[in-house]
C-alpha cells in the first residue's frame, strides 16, 4: 500500500513580511515623518491640545484668575442650557447658520453666472459687458477689515443721520424718519445679516467665477444649440457641475455665520434690543471676560463647537445622500 504525501509547495521567493520590510526604506519612512508626521504633531499641538483643554475647563469652575479648579462635571452645561440669556444666543446664532449659508451661495452663484456665462447668447460663451470690473467691485467689500465695515454700516443704519434713512425719506418714505435699523427688535438681526453678506458675498462669487472659467465651455454651448435659456443652464448645468465647490462654501459660511463675533459687536455690541442679535461668541466673551467664569465660558464654547461640527457633518450627508457619494469617488 502506498501512502501519498502532500508537501507545500516551496516558491523560494521571500515571505509576504520579508517583502514589506524591504519596502520600508529610508526614503519613504523619512518623507512619512517629515510631510506627515511634522504636521500631524503641529495640529495636535495648535489644534486637538487647546479643545480637549477647553472641554476639560469646561467641567470646572475655574475662573481664569487662578489655579483652582475645582471639578463639577456637568454642572455648566445643566446651567447653560437653564440660562434664558445664553440659549437666545443659541437660537440667534442657529438662524444665522442656517440663513445665511443659504443666501450667500445663491446670491454668488448667481452673479458668477452673470459675469462668465449671462452675456449675449449668440456667439462664443461670455459675461456681461464689463464682467471684469464687476468682479473687482463685488470682492472689494471683502478686503475691508470686518470691524470697519461694522463702523461705517453703524453710521449707515443711524436713525437721526444715517445714509439709509435719509434716502428712504427722500423717495418720499416718511415712515422711515429717524427709524432705528439696529434697535428694533423686528429689524436688527435682519439688518445685521445684510451687512454680513454684503461684506462676504464677493469672496464667494471669485471662487464661482474661476470654477465657472474651469468647466469645458462646449457643455455651455450646446445647452444654448439645444435652446436652454440662461435661467435653465444656470440651475441644471452650472450648480450640479459645482457641487464640490458649493460644498465647501458652505462649510466655510457656516463658519463664518457662526464666528459673528465682530460684526455683532461693532454693530451692536450690548446684544441688540431684547438680545435679538446676541450670539454664542458674545455671550462667551462677557462671561469670559467680564462675569471671570473661564469654566462656564468653556462650557459654551464646546457648545459652539459642537453646533459647528454638526453643521459640517449634515452639509456631507445631505450631499451623499444627493449623489454627491460619486463626486467624491471621482475626485
Amino acid at each position: 500500500m502506498t501512502v501519498l504525501t502532500r508537501t507545500a509547495p516551496t516558491t523560494g521567493g521571500p515571505t509576504r513580511a520579508a517583502r514589506r520590510r524591504r519596502r520600508l526604506t529610508f526614503d519613504k519612512v523619512s518623507f512619512a515623518l517629515v510631510f506627515l508626521g511634522v504636521p500631524l504633531a503641529v495640529y495636535a499641538v495648535l489644534v486637538l491640545s487647546p479643545f480637549v483643554q477647553a472641554v476639560y475647563y469646561s467641567l470646572t469652575s475655574w475662573s481664569g484668575f487662578d489655579s483652582s479648579m475645582t471639578f463639577i462635571g456637568l454642572a455648566n452645561y445643566v446651567n447653560a442650557f437653564q440660562d434664558d440669556v445664553f440659549t437666545t444666543s443659541v437660537r440667534n446664532s442657529v438662524t444665522l447658520v442656517l440663513v445665511l449659508p443659504i443666501v450667500i451661495i445663491a446670491i454668488a452663484i448667481a452673479l458668477a453666472s452673470l459675469v462668465t456665462i449671462g452675456g449675449s447668447s449668440s456667439g462664443p460663451v461670455r459675461g456681461v459687458k464689463g464682467g471684469e470690473f464687476y468682479r473687482i467691485l463685488l470682492f472689494f467689500p471683502y478686503i475691508i477689515p470686518a470691524i470697519a465695515v461694522a463702523i461705517m454700516w453703524g453710521q449707515i443704519y443711524d436713525p437721526s443721520n444715517g445714509l439709509l434713512n435719509g434716502l428712504l425719506t427722500s423717495l418720499g418714505l416718511k415712515g422711515f424718519a429717524s427709524y432705528p435699523w439696529l434697535g428694533d427688535a423686528r429689524t436688527a438681526m435682519a439688518a445685521t445679516m445684510f451687512v454680513m453678506v454684503w461684506a462676504s458675498v464677493g469672496f464667494y462669487v471669485v471662487i464661482f467665477v474661476a470654477a465657472i472659467k474651469a468647466l469645458p465651455a462646449e457643455i455651455f454651448e450646446a445647452a444654448r444649440l439645444d435652446g436652454a435659456g440662461r435661467f435653465r443652464i444656470a440651475t441644471r448645468i452650472t450648480v450640479p457641475m459645482l457641487r464640490a465647490n458649493i460644498r465647501t462654501s458652505l462649510i466655510y459660511t457656516g463658519i463664518f455665520s457662526l464666528d459673528a463675533f465682530v460684526f455683532m459687536s461693532g454693530l451692536n455690541a450690548g446684544g441688540g434690543p431684547q438680545n435679538s442679535t446676541l450670539v454664542i461668541s458674545q455671550e462667551l466673551f462677557k462671561t469670559a471676560f467680564t462675569k471671570g467664569q473661564f469654566g462656564y465660558a468653556c462650557a459654551m464654547g464646546v457648545v459652539l463647537a459642537a453646533i459647528t461640527l454638526l453643521f459640517a457633518g449634515v452639509v456631507f450627508l445631505v450631499d451623499r445622500l444627493t449623489g454627491g457619494r460619486e463626486d467624491l469617488m471621482e475626485e
